[in-house]
């Protein structure tokens, strides 16, 4: 059985996806052990608390700047023995210790079709206020390896959404969630854990 510690700065919708998945038994050979909040009243840890899930809280104003914040979260994960980190809106930046020591292990859910809208400053609803002013029909959610790169690592899985006339960031955002983060990412920790993905030139291919 796989640990999969989630990392979370919010609400936790995305984590609360992954405990159903996994009370559904669609995690696989995955087992959620741990969820990591980087803010003290993140709701998400009621979320894990209410479920029995164990919980950490490493706050990053704690820290003198990105590389100490970095270096104490790769301790927690090796002390936690992750071995698959979800980052479950986890808004709060780390650098190449943390990618280093767990290479294509840890995996984001982004709230667009990468390469589009993707990037520094792409987030929450800065996403979908890009992609409404841009026009664009289909929008939709990714989840991608985490990599020193910013939103630029092996693709595992997308699903694309219609954007409807009349929507704001606020509906898109809900819509995106709805039909395609609260599937796909489920699915890419069950592919993950149960050993199904493998890095064939520096892609994501998936072996059903």
């Amino acid at each position: 059985m796989k640990n999969i510690v989630v990392l979370v700065s919010g609400g936790g919708t995305n984590l609360q996806a992954l405990i159903d998945a996994e009370k559904k038994g669609m995690l696989g050979n995955g087992k959620i052990t741990c969820v990591i909040a980087s803010k003290a009243d993140a709701y998400a840890l009621t979320r894990a608390e209410n479920n029995g899930i164990k919980t950490r809280v490493l706050v990053r104003k704690e820290y003198d700047d990105v590389a100490a914040y970095s270096k104490a979260m790769t301790e927690a994960l090796k002390e936690e023995k992750a071995d698959l980190v979800v980052y479950a809106g986890f808004m709060t930046i780390l650098d190449e210790q943390v990618c280093s020591a767990f290479p294509y292990k840890m995996m984001n859910v982004h709230p667009a079709l990468i390469p589009s809208f993707c990037g520094k400053g792409f987030y929450g609803l800065h996403v979908h206020e890009a992609a409404l002013k841009k026009g664009v029909k289909l929008s939709g959610a990714t989840v991608h390896f985490v990599t020193e790169e910013c939103d630029g690592g092996p693709i595992i899985m997308q699903k694309a959404v219609e954007v409807k006339n009349g929507d704001t960031p606020e509906t898109l955002q809900k819509r995106i969630m709805e039909e395609a983060e609260w599937k796909i990412l489920p699915e890419s920790v069950r592919l993950f854990c149960d050993d199904k993905i493998s890095i064939v030139d520096g892609k994501a291919v998936i072996n059903q």
